[in-house]
């Protein structure tokens, strides 16, 4: 780990610490059993047409502020109709200023799949997620080594909650893979500096194994950058800053899957 992304999960990580002493996570738990039935998040992201997951974002590290008028229930039936596959909620509030109260009050009003957007490396943080009524959650490879990884997984599962897996480089896909990802995601944005390579999806999507679900995440601003990633093998395409930047984030969407 390094730069911003160190940051990130030691705060993320200090945060759940400090919930968890308060509120334990058999508690948690109890809360994630009573959650909605989870929706088929991996399901969403297969089948014809281009799958995209909208996500919605205030701000980051790279950008800061994306969107000053955020309001995630409109932004989430606007991208809903538009065609959206799933959505990604921002909860980290620190350098996204995001929370688990927009996924919460998203759930109330849209029917996709809705993916917790975190830095996440705990068990208690998966929980979490599932008891506000997530459907799946990000797990970064770059923040985990190989057995927490595995770890998380089987805790996710065990949860009733699906998990993307988003890696970085070859290494990072083969301990995705060797950890029993199913959904794999290739970040063009490098956590260190944030800067964006939109040439990795392609050098790497060969290494990511035929059984997997391949997710093609950020970067991507025109019908042409989907293109791309599509022919290199995308199944699935997380898109963010250019709906969020959008003066009309469904209209955007809309021209990013019909390819126009």
């Amino acid at each position: 780990m390094k730069g911003v992304l160190e940051e990130l999960v030691h705060m993320r990580r200090t945060d759940a610490e400090k919930r968890a002493s308060t509120v334990p996570i058999g508690e948690i738990m109890r809360l994630a059993e009573k959650a909605p039935p989870p929706r088929d998040f991996a399901g969403a992201l297969t089948g014809k047409g281009r799958r995209i997951i909208a996500e919605l974002k205030k701000a980051s590290p790279s950008e800061g502020l994306i969107r000053e008028d955020f309001r995630p229930e409109e932004l989430a039936r606007e991208l809903e109709e538009a065609g959206a596959a799933a959505l990604s909620v921002l909860c980290e509030p620190h350098r996204f200023l995001g929370s688990g109260d927009y996924l919460k009050r998203v759930r109330k009003t849209c029917s996709l799949p809705l993916l917790w957007k975190d830095f996440v490396t705990t068990p208690y943080q998966i929980a979490e997620a599932r008891a506000a009524g997530a459907d799946a959650v990000l797990l970064i490879a770059a923040a985990l080594g190989a057995g927490e990884l595995a770890s998380l997984l089987a805790f996710a599962e065990k949860t009733g909650i699906a998990a993307l897996v988003e890696t970085h480089s070859e290494d990072e896909i083969a301990t995705a893979a060797a950890a029993g990802a199913d959904i794999v995601g290739v970040n063009c944005r490098d956590l260190g500096n944030f800067s964006t390579n939109t040439e990795l999806f392609g050098r790497l999507t060969a290494a990511i194994p035929g059984n997997c679900i391949r997710v093609a995440e950020s970067g991507m601003h025109s019908p042409e950058d989907i293109a791309r990633a599509e022919a290199a093998g995308a199944d699935a395409f997380l898109v963010g800053t250019a709906l969020m930047k959008s003066a009309s984030p469904g209209e955007k969407l809309k021209c990013l899957l019909r390819g126009n």
